[in-house]
């Protein structure tokens, strides 16, 4: 399944989880039940953001943006984030409602299994965008899937609390598992935004990702002397590598060409969107504390 028809299904889900979740709500009167319903209105908007930056990120370079579109979907993953943190809140505001007038519940049970068919669609749709998304290298799936899971752990936490409540008939548990679910969410939405905004400042690869370039770099590179100033960068899908290579001073520029074809064949093999520059340098450019070419 393409990158492009995940996202539609992303809407899809959406749109069919939001409706089972508005049902059982209207079966119950929980508030809990309520506050998982309006995380769901997040989740559909924010499916139509990962369908949009998905689209834009697919675009070709042009001259006005040499270097792609990549990034769109970091901005995508930025807004999944802060939606999820105003669910959150939006949810902490129906649970303090709830504390304010706790209310026994309607047809709890027959609420309960409705939401509960809602999360196990959820939960199977969240694991395949996070795995997909991971996949093809796309923050705005990988956070759209996180985005579900987050779903999912309410729904949990809402199940439990109607479970108790209708058990012990204290009815203030109904908004208290919904408050500490939506704490819960909070911080998942944070650690997207910051997992996103790490990409839109242009950060390294891992350091797992650099010692493979570190590695191919000094194998592939015979002929050569040294490499150095190595720096990388991932946006979106593309990840971009650069350096200076530095060859004997007798080499010809044939022959230096010939080493940076094979140095970026062994990357574009390895690294599935890598884009490369090279800068080739004659030895008294040496700094002697770059990678070593092994023989």
């Amino acid at each position: 399944m393409t990158t492009f028809k995940l996202a539609i299904g992303s809407i899809v889900v959406g749109f069919l989880v939001l409706g089972l979740k508005t049902f059982a709500y209207w079966m119950t009167g929980s508030v809990a039940l309520l506050s998982d319903a309006l995380e769901s209105t997040v989740n559909v908007a924010t499916a139509f953001a990962a369908l949009i930056a998905i689209h834009v990120a697919a675009k070709p370079a042009d001259a006005g943006h040499p270097y792609g579109h990549h990034k769109a979907e970091f901005f995508s993953a930025v807004l999944e984030g802060v939606m999820i943190i105003v669910a959150a809140l939006l949810i902490l505001l129906e649970a303090y409602r709830g504390f304010l007038e706790p209310v026994a519940l309607d047809a709890p049970f027959e609420g309960l299994l409705v939401n509960i068919g809602a999360t196990v669609i959820n939960g199977f749709w969240a694991w395949i965008l996070i795995t997909r998304g991971r996949k093809r290298k796309s923050p705005a799936l990988v956070a759209d899937g996180h985005h579900l899971f987050t779903d999912v752990l309410t729904s949990f936490g809402v199940a439990v609390g109607l479970v108790l409540a209708v058990l012990t008939g204290w009815w203030i548990l109904d908004p208290a598992l919904a408050a500490l679910v939506a704490v819960n969410i909070l911080w998942s939405g944070w650690k997207i935004v910051k997992a996103s905004l790490s990409g839109l400042m242009d950060e390294a690869v891992s350091d797992g990702t650099l010692n493979t370039i570190r590695t191919i770099i000094a194998q592939e590179a015979d002929g050569a002397m040294e490499a150095h100033d190595l720096r990388t960068r991932h946006a979106g899908t593309a990840i971009f590598i650069d350096f200076h290579l530095v060859v004997p001073g007798e080499t010809t520029v044939f022959h230096a060409h010939e080493i940076c074809d094979r140095i970026e064949r062994a990357l574009k093999d390895k690294l599935d969107g890598a884009r490369i520059s090279i800068h080739v340098e004659p030895e008294h450019k040496s700094k002697q504390n770059g990678i070593v070419v092994l023989d």
